[in-house]
């Protein structure tokens, strides 16, 4: 057990975090910051005020399921020190278990997402102790991307085939909208988003309040220790990368009905979610929730401005900003 988890990681990953007070302050001073903002484009941003609104909303809103991806994400590279470039084609498929369960089974959407959860657990427990765990002896930690890389491939090839490149949808349970300080929210995306920060608040309190955290920070802040003190490194490994396979199933489930389905869709969510990832801090939790609603804000508000791709631009224009400020991101500790 101590050869194998010597051999796991030369350097070991930074443990995925919880906020101190230092971050508290930069987090009070990025609300400051994005506040100061909103209220200029509110007075000088020659848009009408509803549809400022409407962004807005919308933006917090989508950027609340940015942050369930990248969540996964983060713990992942936390615990394993690897990018998993499988996240975006992991959320797709589970996506398309909700959709067949739904559409052959009849089953309710939600009753359906909560089925998958169990299911992309396994999946992910899967992947890690059979095919990752035998590659993360690389220290340069190129193969642990490139099998990665070759999962995302093979699991948007699989769905290719099966369920063809016809776009499909599942309609939700839960219709209707309702009017957020003049802005009108659909009844699943603020489900979704409701969603999303209860995973954010399950998955800190794991890390925080029991001994399965424990066990995880141990093994990422060193798992040669974790082993000597009679953690099961591989079964860490496997979990988290079981967890973070359960955070898109959560995500893949509560967004389904205002998706379109086709299997390259998660496609776009691997390059956000590495943004967000990075620009939070990578192995932080706080991070990652705060990075995807900071990037769902400026996608949504900045399309207002900048039509078309502009959007991404801006989004990859400020996080090249922050990176050259503050490399290890906003949430990051410094090396």
């Amino acid at each position: 057990m101590t050869q194998t988890s010597t051999e796991t990681k030369e350097a070991p990953a930074a443990p995925p975090r919880l906020l101190d007070n230092r971050q508290l302050r930069i987090a009070a001073g990025l609300v400051v910051v994005v506040g100061a903002a909103v209220a200029l484009m509110y007075l000088f941003g020659g848009q009408p005020s509803g549809l400022l609104t409407q962004s807005l909303i919308t933006g917090v809103l989508l950027g609340g399921v940015y942050a369930l991806v990248s969540l996964g994400l983060t713990l992942i590279f936390g615990v394993l020190g690897i990018v998993n470039f499988a996240q975006g084609a992991m959320l797709t498929m589970s996506m398309y278990i909700v959709f067949f369960l739904a559409t052959e089974w009849g089953l309710n959407l939600y009753l359906a997402a909560a089925l998958t959860v169990p299911v992309m657990f396994g999946f992910g427990w899967l992947v890690q102790s059979t095919v990752l765990n035998r590659v993360m002896g690389d220290s340069t930690h190129e193969r642990p991307l490139l099998v990665t890389l070759g999962l995302s491939l093979l699991i948007i090839n699989v769905l290719l085939m099966v369920f063809g490149g016809r776009p499909v949808s599942v309609a939700s349970p839960v219709e209707g909208s309702i009017n957020v300080i003049g802005a009108l929210v659909d009844v699943p995306r603020l489900i979704a988003f409701g969603g999303a920060l209860a995973v954010a608040v399950a998955l800190t309190l794991i890390l925080r309040k029991t001994t399965l955290g424990l066990a995880i920070r141990a093994v990422a802040a060193n798992d040669v220790g974790a082993s000597l003190v009679g953690v099961n490194v591989k079964r860490i490994y496997a979990m988290t990368f079981g967890v973070g396979a359960t955070c898109v199933a959560v995500a893949g489930g509560l967004m389904v009905s205002f998706t379109s389905l086709v299997p390259s869709a998660g496609e776009q969510f691997t390059t956000l979610a590495f943004v967000i990832v990075v620009l939070g801090g990578l192995g932080s939790i706080p991070g990652a929730l705060v990075g995807g609603l900071f990037i769902g804000l400026v996608q949504t508000v900045g399309s207002l401005y900048l039509p078309g791709s502009g959007s991404l631009l801006l989004v990859f224009g400020i996080f090249l900003l922050v990176l050259f400020l503050r490399p290890q991101g906003l949430f990051g500790a410094k090396s």
